[in-house]
């Protein structure tokens, strides 16, 4: 087991880890922003007061917040968290107003809002590129190669050297396949569609669950079939096929992050799985303390986390603005700003009460309610 880092170092991996990719998801905006003709006023890493700034000869203040949780960009015209116009665009001079984020058509300022999230899947999708060019491509066959006994696999009949089809509606191409389905699923009954000597076969079994030791001694519990894989081998990728890799398996990582995302709404999946910041720096500090192809890879798996989630359609979130803008597309007018100041209203409570319970998670799994528990008992 190796020692868990030290606070310092869980501190810088986190800023390592969180300030380039807030930066470049913003950055995503900010382009986007001027390439239409967007002045954009303030571009802020970090919230609240200002630490440190400057401005450039286009007006935009670049400057870094004391909390440094996050970051914003903030166009002219934006006056407001629902992006609607007021009375004081409205008084704008026409040629001002017309460099001003309101004053342009839908589905730029769609492109604008989303260039965030897809700036994040673009990181991604280098940093896995990048890792199957340097050091190939993994191709493990949906193939039995060991049965664990008593496992959901032996409890319905496997055996080596069945090829795994199916589970459930779900199309098995690869044995990192079976993994990733079985992790999210413990204890759900499961169709199995298998080969075995040139005949197609069904079966169904409960899928297992077991708890896994990393090498910081961190314990988590997930799904598990029970079966080894029977082979695998690694493929070179070249300079031309690594982008289709990194975005095959950046996809693949979103599909798995909205199952998850699924399983945990569905109460499948216990809501102390989620983690908000402090662990995100615990994860950042054991990933930076085994060196940076471990460290990069997180990150990687961050952007992608940072890309999904700002587009779920939660007001406040970029996913929210773009189910306003979809509404006004569908009706061809905006939505009623009454409603959408309610609606981010309810947003941002929904962000703070959720904030709220994963750092009561991530306290949890640093061990600060079994200590308080014991100091009380």
């Amino acid at each position: 087991m190796i020692q868990s880092p030290g606070i310092l170092i869980y501190l810088l991996a986190f800023l390592i880890v969180l300030g380039p990719l807030v930066f470049l998801h913003e950055l995503g905006h900010y382009l986007a922003g001027r390439w239409f003709g967007v002045k954009a006023e303030e571009f802020s890493i970090g919230f609240g007061r200002e630490v440190v700034g400057f401005t450039d000869k286009r007006g935009t203040r670049w400057k870094f917040g004391w909390l440094p949780l996050g970051g914003y960009v903030r166009f002219a015209g934006d006056m407001n968290p629902a992006s609607q116009p007021t009375s004081e665009w409205l008084a704008l001079p026409a040629k001002e107003r017309a460099r001003t984020f309101q004053a342009k058509p839908l589905w730029q300022r769609a492109i604008i809002v989303a260039a965030g999230p897809i700036a994040n899947f673009i990181v991604a999708i280098v940093i896995l590129g990048a890792f199957a060019f340097a050091y190939g491509q993994r191709i493990t066959p949906p193939v039995v190669g060991t049965v664990v006994p008593g496992s959901a696999a032996a409890q319905a009949g496997l055996q080596s050297g069945d090829r795994i089809r199916e589970l459930g509606e779900r199309t098995i191409d690869a044995f990192d396949d079976m993994a990733f389905y079985t992790a999210i699923r413990a204890g759900e009954t499961v169709t199995v569609t298998y080969e075995r000597g040139g005949r197609t076969q069904t079966v169904q079994t409960v899928i297992g669950s077991d708890s896994f030791k990393d090498r910081f001694g961190n314990v988590t519990q997930r799904g598990m079939l029970g079966i080894g894989p029977a082979q695998s081998k690694f493929e070179p990728v070249s300079l031309i096929e690594a982008p289709v890799v990194g975005v095959v398996r950046t996809w693949g990582l979103v599909v798995m992050t909205a199952e998850g995302l699924k399983q945990l709404i569905l109460g499948r999946v216990p809501l102390s799985q989620m983690g908000g910041p402090l662990r995100i720096a615990k994860m950042s500090g054991e990933s930076f303390s085994l060196g940076p192809v471990e460290l990069i890879g997180f990150i990687a798996l961050i952007s992608i986390n940072l890309g999904f989630i700002n587009l779920l359609p939660v007001p406040v979130l970029d996913g929210g603005h773009l189910l306003f803008y979809a509404v006004e597309a569908v009706r061809r007018r905006p939505v009623e700003p009454k409603v959408m100041e309610w609606a981010f209203r309810g947003g941002l409570i929904a962000i703070l009460a959720l904030m709220l319970l994963v750092t009561l998670n991530d306290l949890g799994a640093f061990g600060v309610w079994r200590n308080l528990a014991g100091l009380i008992g």
